[in-house]
């Protein structure tokens, strides 16, 4: 537990549509190794997960009919795992989680660390993602030298943030790995195989404009453009141990299974790509911001 003396990590949520997984995992192992969470959102009020996360409603192919909508069969497999879920109803009981600050409260001298989740559903998260003020918030941690993790979509905030030193993003000559296309054209393209023709873009926050290449606009690429090289951008290597269980999308950590994981770190920098790493994720960054004595 959470002491006055204990680091504090700040956690910006969109007001609605973060990923549960990654908040809430992310939060309930943070606290477990007695470093304080502290949750803020736009306006103060309390955030919510995206819901089709948490009960898996709305993601097979009828899903937009109301009354069929609450037989899941795909949606049993692409929501958050019993163990994310149980997490959620954990920290959504939390004082923490339901007292959030609001944007415009937060300084990053008043915290120890920053972890940015993502969420990949356009109409909560573009707001978070396009947030001037957290963009300069996180420019600042980096900034000052302050341990930042990332994952998922979180890392496109930070590489749209902007150092006021460099007068580049913050990722410039940093490795870094984000969701990658892999991952996420697999998880598009099922939606549009399976017919759920009325949000077959659920899995993409941005979608390409016309006239531009398929990926253009997905995470590794936009996160790509702001690096110093492409080669700065990480994935899972054909030759890694597991490199099957990391980069299929079809196994995800737990808190006794690091396997499935990939994460890169550099300095006081730590980047990962999707829920799939959570649990390893939020570990490492506990160490980072609590080193052990």
């Amino acid at each position: 537990m959470a002491t006055d003396d204990s680091p504090r990590v700040l956690v910006p949520l969109p007001a609605i549509d973060f990923d549960p997984t990654e908040v809430a995992v992310s939060w309930k192992i943070l606290r477990a190794r007695n470093v304080a969470v502290v949750f803020a959102t736009p306006d103060g009020k309390v955030s919510q997960g995206d819901p089709r996360m948490l009960s898996g409603e709305g993601l097979d192919f009828w899903g937009f009919v109301p009354l069929l909508k609450k037989i899941r069969l795909l949606g049993l497999t692409l929501r958050a795992n019993g163990d994310a879920r149980a997490a959620y109803a954990q920290m959504a009981a939390d004082s923490g989680f339901t007292q959030p600050r609001s944007y415009q409260q937060l300084r990053s001298e008043d915290f120890d660390g920053l972890l940015l989740p993502g969420g990949h559903c356009a109409r909560g998260m573009r707001d978070y993602l396009e947030s001037p003020q957290l963009q300069a918030l996180v420019a600042a941690f980096f900034d000052t030298g302050k341990p930042v993790a990332a994952v998922c979509h979180g890392v496109v905030l930070a590489a749209r943030s902007v150092s006021a030193r460099t007068g580049k993003s913050v990722l410039f000559g940093r490795k870094t790995t984000a969701l990658t296309w892999a991952l996420e054209s697999k998880a598009w393209n099922l939606m549009r195989f399976l017919g759920r023709f009325w949000d077959a873009g659920y899995y993409r926050t941005y979608a390409e404009l016309s006239g531009e290449p398929t990926g253009y606009r997905s995470v590794e690429q936009e996160v790509k453009r702001a690096l110093a090289r492409p080669d700065d951008f990480l994935d899972v290597p054909a030759d890694a141990p597991d490199a099957f269980r990391k980069a299929s999308g079809l196994f995800r950590d737990s808190a006794d299974d690091a396997r499935p994981a990939f994460l890169v770190r550099d300095g006081n920098y730590l980047s990962a790509r999707w829920p799939g790493d959570v649990h390893t994720f939020a570990k490492e960054f506990a160490q980072m911001v609590k080193p052990a004595t």
